[in-house]
């Protein structure tokens, strides 16, 4: 092919190749950090393999999971702050694979631009790397596409997907074992995580209060971006050796719809979840949005987490040893409720 001097180039048409190759570069070395057993997490191939034999299964069954981190985005967007939503990205996912009873194994995420920036970008894939770490999974690929004219200057959106393994006997939920007395094990919520941000933007506008002013609600001199960008908790290395060994017959993670919505997905038929409502504190972030928001009870409940960011079911007779398990290894864990008859 000849050279064309007046010939228009990639980069003149807004996708900076060169960019991609450095942006590859600086997340080598994070890919790196989270390698585990069955995955080499390496990157630059068309595929990522992963060896279940050498992740300890014998008869696995594969559980596939995805999300996204929502309008979450446009606070970090909105204030420069990029390193704690990849967390989220792999939170949502990997807490969904927890509800099944599986083991998070490696990660793969999307990212999308108008125009590449590298820096930012790179502190969202340093977050994916740790929530990673976190899960205890590999991150083994992904994709960055920098698609000019698709978003606005700065904007950015991304999605996470993940595949776990468990074995057949230890698939979640287990219904036929659910029954009414069983007792609700709440895990505590570091706030919103990553859901009914629309919601929350809305009310910090009617607060009038901006990004970069103290929160009013924390005791820990974060600014409101900093407070409300709080990453959602990962769950998996304290709770999945409960479900291992058996003792928690159904588990939400508590998303989109609250504690209205997630907990009936994991109850058997003829069973219903009875709250107390009383038995928990939530974070301070919850009174503060309904007070400024004028929100009411139940649109709090089916919106947000309000301080239970995952439910376990157990039998009673579990219940000592998964709660103070779970203390012990600093979980913020309470009952919540029990399984009534409908």
């Amino acid at each position: 092919m000849s050279d064309r001097p007046n010939g228009l180039t990639y980069a003149q048409a807004g996708v900076d190749i060169d960019a991609g190759n450095q942006l590859v570069e600086r997340i080598k070395p994070l890919a790196r950090s989270t390698r585990r057993a069955g995955a080499e997490a390496s990157l630059g191939g068309f595929g990522a393999l992963f060896d279940l034999k050498a992740a300890g299964y014998d008869d696995p069954l594969l559980v596939t999971t995805t999300d996204g981190v929502g309008t979450k985005l446009k606070v970090a967007i909105e204030t420069g702050i990029h390193d704690t939503v990849g967390i989220d990205l792999v939170a949502m996912c990997v807490n969904d694979l927890l509800a099944q009873g599986a083991e998070p194994l490696m990660f793969l995420d999307y990212y999308a631009t108008g125009k590449l920036d590298v820096e930012a970008a790179a502190a969202v894939v340093a977050g994916i790397a740790e929530g990673c770490r976190q899960a205890g999974c590999a991150l083994v690929g992904g994709e960055t596409a920098e698609m000019p004219g698709m978003y606005a200057q700065g904007d950015y959106d991304m999605a996470g997907f993940c595949v776990g393994a468990v074995d057949r006997d230890k698939v979640l939920p287990r219904l036929d074992a659910q029954k009414p007395g069983d007792i609700l094990i709440g895990l505590g919520s570091s706030g919103p995580h990553s859901n009914g941000y629309s919601l929350v933007r809305r009310i910090v506008e009617r607060s009038g209060l901006a990004w970069d002013a103290a929160a009013p609600f924390d005791d820990q001199g974060r600014t409101l971006a900093q407070a409300l960008l709080a990453p959602t908790r990962i769950y998996i290395k304290t709770v999945l050796k409960h479900l291992k060994a058996g003792r928690v017959s159904g588990l939400a993670h508590i998303t989109g719809g609250g504690l209205i919505e997630n907990p009936p997905r994991a109850i058997a038929p003829g069973l219903v979840a009875r709250f107390d409502w009383n038995a928990w504190v939530p974070p301070p972030v919850f009174g503060w949005m309904q007070e400024v928001g004028g929100v009411s009870d139940l649109e709090m409940r089916r919106t947000f987490n309000c301080g239970v960011g995952l439910m376990l079911i157990v039998d009673p007779h579990d219940l000592p040893e998964v709660l103070e398990g779970l203390v012990r290894d600093g979980e913020d864990a309470f009952v919540i409720g029990e399984l009534a008859k409908a």
